[in-house]
């Protein structure tokens, strides 16, 4: 419904609720304003609920650990790289 909509709601149900006099059979005016009043309150609580929600971070990337070793073959070191891949958990207080 978004914040115009329910700023809307409230004041069409405001002024039905307290400014008109008008009578219909079957039909209390000032019930339907009530309403009206209800549920634009109820629908700004929820846009701004989504709202805030948005903005908190929901997810961390995690980064893979990455560490290069050298291979020894016979107690020599080969001119290869063996890379090991690991992924941990980050640190505490990343990303806070």
């Amino acid at each position: 419904m978004g914040i115009g909509g329910s700023i809307f709601l409230l004041a069409l149900g405001a002024i039905l609720a307290f400014a008109v006099n008008a009578e219909i059979s079957g039909l209390d005016i000032n019930v339907v304003g009530y309403v009206l009043m209800l549920a634009g309150l109820v629908g700004l609580i929820i846009t701004v609920w989504f709202w805030n929600s948005r903005r908190r971070p929901t997810t961390v990337v995690e980064r893979p650990v990455v560490r290069e070793e050298p291979v020894y073959r016979d107690g020599h070191v080969v001119e290869e790289y063996r890379q090991t891949t690991r992924n941990q958990p980050p640190p505490p207080g990343y990303g806070a």
